[in-house]
């Protein structure tokens, strides 16, 4: 593949990943599909472009910056592990303050969880994700890839703020994350059962990225 292709197909990743969640474009979509229709729509077209753009990048033509070290690998499955755990506590959790929270109207300031510690965990989950990949990917194309994918989740917070902050009002924003922020670093959780579910569900879902990882990219993890 072509410097060409790579830069294309990068340009189709945002293209899709802009333009679906525009307020016009979401609405209409919305009302024909449904809220629900939307949103396995666009998560299977933001993970079926992921694996497009990381197969191109692949293809790309090689051009090396560093060798790969063992360390850089050990270094990749402990952020893994991290970014699988992150995502297991952050995923269908109420937080008003980002993305894709869900029952937002349950969310109690005073027991905010990850919320407490970042605002966006998921974007931080996938800014380490990008992070730790480029460790042990030191060609050009790789460290395109995942520098612009870590830089545009970092960006992201800063978007979605201020996103939130036109939908609830700057002094309900402000007075929210205040809130969250007085909260204790640690408390305990709703759950027991249901946060041990969760960490083995990261857990599980580590395990299946290793496993799966040289049949959808092609390059062992190990």
């Amino acid at each position: 593949m072509s410097w060409a292709g790579f830069a294309a197909i990068f340009a189709a990743f945002f293209l899709t990943h802009s333009v679906p969640v525009r307020p016009a474009v979401k609405s209409r979509v919305t009302a024909i599909i449904g809220t629900r229709g939307f949103t396995l729509g666009y998560s299977a077209l933001s993970v079926g472009m992921l694996a497009l753009l990381i197969w191109s990048a692949g293809r790309a033509p090689y051009v090396q910056l560093w060798v790969q070290m063992p360390w850089h690998r050990h270094a990749a499955h402990l952020g893994m592990l991290a970014v699988c755990m992150i995502l297991a506590l952050a995923i269908a959790r109420p937080n008003p303050l980002s993305f894709g929270g869900a029952r937002n109207d349950r969310f109690d300031p005073s027991r905010p969880g990850l919320a407490r510690w970042c605002r966006h965990p998921v974007l931080l989950a996938l800014a380490l994700w990008a992070g730790v990949h480029l460790l042990p990917n030191g060609d050009l194309a790789h460290v395109i890839l995942f520098g612009v994918l870590g830089a545009f989740a970092l960006a992201g917070g800063w978007l979605i703020d201020r996103r939130k902050q036109r939908e609830m009002g700057h002094a309900n924003w402000a007075a929210l994350k205040n809130a969250v922020h007085q909260a204790p670093l640690a408390h305990a959780p709703a759950s027991w059962p249901g946060l041990f579910l969760r960490l083995a569900a990261g857990g599980a879902a580590y395990a299946a990225l290793i496993w799966a990882h040289p049949m959808i990219i092609g390059v062992p993890a190990t």
